[in-house]
């Protein structure tokens, strides 16, 4: 029987990662100490080469390869893409951060590559071991990550809870999986429908296994009740981490819903519609109101996080192409501004000072008014204030909550993010009307004040003008279901 060679083109972008992520390893093990800026323009290479690879590959078609494995499509395209200049932003902003913490080193790098790598898996796969092997890629990475700083008790503790929750929620995905195989007897996402739509299945077994896909679903976005270990390895990971956490795996997380429940498990929409409203609620709620009572900036941005995983979620109980575009739309808003903030929290930690305090922002506006005003931009965005892009981002996921006729939902929605603005406001008010407890000066690198800026600006400008970010949200759904 002849061997016919696999289609590699639609995996040319994740190839040339891996391939470099070698590099950066083997580059780093011969220059060592001496020159230590050779892995971080290595690793921003890897990204810009990976970004032009996925760009002149970009096609409406829909392409399969691998024993229709993997597939390549316009939205995975677009996340990938998005992936690319997130991670591309973290490592400019975490370059001082790092370095002053002495993490400034090819592991850390190489670590984020493969990370990354993961997350390019997730979002192009078609097929429930593929869609694994980038999740658990993906997680190992962030588990040793978290742990980087080994002379940090805070930090090990973090990884550790998040190393047993985390094989806890891939045993309850596994699990799942291998009950919607029993049943159906295909673990290609492709085949899923036709096979669910014959009727020629245990409804019963498939619908178990739905429950335990979707609690793992809930805990990589960090919904509640999954959603424990976020406060603690937000406050726990050293600051450069916790914005990677919270950030670039959130878009992957996207597409991993997508691949399961939508193209694998679509014909059970009403099935796991309704465990989703459950999510929504509870993570809206319990992220505003618990947020309110954090005096650690980590952890209250860890509980703002679940509180949008559940405005995502808001467009997948809609569905159909206007609540998937919007749920897209809201992730890539929510990560833009997740950046934002993360990196005025690095930049205002310093060598033997870390900015973890929501005190540690008092007076911000009399030490630099350029970052108080971003920090503002950000979180008016945050709270869901006009004209910010998180204005519309939220918008979006209700009005399409709406149309689907979830009226008691959109309402409930409504109240929760009224409740949540509160501690962003109370942020403003200390860096506006309080007196600094410090009055060290603070001086960004030049590039990271262009970048901050260019981040803030964007918050506001893309609030603005919308059109083209949900335009390229909904064109990315429509071409590739």
């Amino acid at each position: 029987m002849d061997f016919l060679p696999p289609d590699f083109t639609p995996a040319y972008p994740e190839i040339f990662l891996l391939v470099m992520v070698c590099v950066v390893m083997l580059v780093d093990l011969l220059v060592g100490e001496k020159s230590r800026y050779v892995a971080f323009f290595l690793a921003q290479f890897a990204l810009i080469g990976s970004a032009v690879l996925t760009f002149t590959t970009f096609s409406t078609d829909i392409s399969y390869t691998f024993s229709d494995m993997f597939v390549d499509d316009p939205m995975s395209d677009t996340l990938k893409l998005m992936v690319y200049a997130t991670v591309a932003v973290i490592l400019i902003y975490s370059r001082t951060y790092i370095d002053a913490r002495g993490m400034f080193k090819g592991e850390f790098f190489s670590l984020t590559l493969f990370a990354t790598l993961g997350m390019m898996v997730m979002i192009s796969a078609s097929h429930f071991m593929t869609l694994y092997l980038g999740l658990e890629l993906l997680s190992l990475s962030l588990y040793a990550l978290v742990a980087l700083q080994r002379d940090s008790t805070a930090a090990t503790e973090a990884a550790m809870k998040f190393f047993v929750l985390g094989a806890l929620a891939s045993g309850f995905l596994l699990y799942g999986m291998s009950m919607v195989y029993g049943a159906t007897g295909s673990l290609h996402t492709a085949q899923l429908s036709g096979i669910i739509q014959s009727g020629a299945i245990d409804h019963a077994v498939l619908v178990v296994g739905l429950v335990f896909i979707v609690a793992g679903i809930s805990f990589k976005l960090s919904a509640v009740p999954f959603h424990m270990w976020a406060p603690d390895v937000y406050q726990g990971a050293p600051t450069a981490v916790t914005l990677f956490v919270g950030s670039a795996p959130k878009l992957a997380a996207f597409g991993f819903v997508m691949r399961l429940l939508v193209d694998g498990l679509g014909e059970m929409v009403t099935d796991w519609q309704g465990m989703l409203v459950i999510l929504a609620v509870a993570s809206m709620a319990v992220g505003n109101i618990v947020a309110i009572a954090q005096t650690n900036i980590k952890r209250m941005l860890a509980y703002s996080t679940i509180s949008h995983m559940g405005f995502v979620l808001l467009g997948f109980i809609a569905a159909g192409e206007n609540g998937y575009s919007s749920s897209l739309f809201y992730v890539i808003a929510y990560v833009l501004m997740t950046l934002g903030a993360f990196g005025i929290i690095m930049i205002l930690s310093r060598e033997g000072f870390e900015c973890e305090n929501i005190s540690d922002f008092k007076g911000l506006n009399q030490r630099n008014p350029w970052l108080a005003l971003i920090m503002m931009f950000l979180m008016l965005s945050m709270a869901g204030i006009p004209p910010m892009i998180g204005f519309y981002a939220k918008l979006s996921v209700l009005q399409a909550a709406l149309s689907a006729g979830y009226v008691w939902l959109t309402v409930i929605a409504v109240m929760l993010s009224l409740i949540g603005a509160f501690y962003y406001l109370r942020i403003i008010k200390l860096m506006y009307f309080d007196a600094p407890e410090s009055e060290a000066p603070i001086f960004p690198e030049p590039d990271i004040k262009a970048l901050i800026s260019i981040n803030g600006i964007a918050v506001i400008a893309l609030g603005i003008f919308p059109q083209a970010l949900m335009g390229l949200s909904l064109y990315a759904i429509q071409q590739s279901m």
